[in-house]
């Protein structure tokens, strides 16, 4: 249990009905995330449906003392292939535990826990009261917690290609890279994300 933030998962205001949404979006509106657009528009404009509709659900984490809020992230479970090559024979033991691997081409099929979104809030230096390793640690916790209840073991994220940041995945919190995928969101030309997972 973290007694510096508080999480909360954003159905306990929808379960309110209308008042507690309406409650729920003054409190998003106070994220902004210039750093990463996807991130702040997401939260403020997808967060809700796709909460709504079971395709995630979002959690807000606020600090314990003045309940403001830091960041956010969203969790949900995706399928997802791995080749194997790449790992450790202990990791793809693991692996195995929770997939079907393909015999001709060694590939492992799993469904695993996604972090899909992990932003922090700049807004009015709320960046400052939370570290990156902090949201992320407070994800993971949340997904141990799913874990314990529904079992599962391999938990994976999408992170933009930038050397900086795939240091603080791989160097500081212990993921690995398994594939690349492309995208393209709105206008922008096809860019290429990093997927990397980690065995809990």
């Amino acid at each position: 249990m973290n007694e510096e933030f508080f999480i909360l998962n954003i159905r306990e205001y929808l379960r309110q009905g209308e008042g507690g949404e309406d409650l729920l979006k003054q409190v998003l509106s106070t994220f902004s995330c210039k750093k990463n657009v996807d991130v702040e528009k997401f939260l403020l404009n997808q967060a809700v449906d796709f909460t709504k509709k079971n395709q995630s659900v979002t959690y807000i984490v606020l600090t314990a003392k003045s309940g403001l809020m830091v960041g956010y992230f969203t969790i949900t479970v995706k399928p997802i292939s791995v080749n194997g090559a790449g790992f450790s024979n202990t990791v793809k033991r693991k692996i195995a535990r929770v997939s079907e691997q393909d015999p001709v081409n060694g590939t492992y099929s799993l469904a695993a826990y996604l972090i899909a979104q992990l932003g922090k809030n700049f807004s009015n230096g709320a960046n400052e009261m939370i570290t990156g390793e902090q949201l992320l640690g407070l994800a993971i916790e949340k997904i141990k917690e799913l874990q314990y209840m529904a079992g599962g073991m391999v938990v994976f994220l999408e992170a933009e290609n930038e050397e900086k940041l795939l240091d603080f995945y791989e160097k500081q919190n212990g993921f690995k890279r398994f594939d690349t995928k492309e995208i393209k969101s709105g206008t922008e030309d096809t860019h290429t994300l990093v997927q990397l997972l980690k065995v809990l």
